[in-house]
């Protein structure tokens, strides 16, 4: 069954972290939405690619959606400072809906407060930052924790994207 799932832009988001989901969900059938900021705005990877928003940020209510995708890079350092990323995050969390997190994408889920008692990865450099969050910090490829997926980096994404996957298929 299709599924709408949202994901995360910002100026320096890791490239891959978002085309390689979105392509993936597209691919098994989803609906990736692509939210930033504002809509319809192109937003700069860090390696230069860029990454167009579907949507605003407070455009879009959490009920219409499967789960959220917050693909790393410096973006989620941005992003964690805005309430309104941080309350969908939430939403996510507490309707027990897809929260997957890679890389610096760990930032708002802390920021959030939803890691707290949670099984999570994330790259090396948020590893205090989440074990200070109150993360139970696994150096993994992936990580699920009920509806909460993490992994480390870019070549993580194979194995993040099928745990997503099945994840989505419950």
């Amino acid at each position: 069954m299709a599924q709408s799932v949202l994901l995360l832009v910002g100026d320096d988001y890791e490239d891959l972290e978002l085309h390689y989901p979105r392509l993936r969900l597209r691919e098994a059938g989803h609906v990736p939405v692509v939210i930033g900021a504002l809509a319809k705005t192109k937003y700069r990877g860090k390696h230069g690619y860029p990454g167009v928003s579907d949507r605003a940020i407070d455009a879009v209510d959490a009920n219409a959606f499967a789960g959220i995708v917050v693909p790393g890079g410096w973006m989620p350092d941005k992003l964690r400072r805005d309430p309104r990323v941080l309350d969908l995050v939430r939403a996510f969390d507490r309707a027990n809906k897809l929260v997957a997190s890679i890389c610096h994408g760990g930032w708002i889920c802390i920021s959030a407060g939803i890691v707290r008692g949670k099984h999570y990865t994330g790259s090396l450099g948020i590893k205090d930052d989440l074990v200070n969050g109150g993360a139970l910090f696994r150096d993994e490829a992936v990580v699920v924790d009920g509806h909460h997926v993490s992994s480390r980096h870019p070549d993580d994404l194979p194995q993040f994207m099928a745990a997503v996957l099945a994840v989505l298929a419950r």
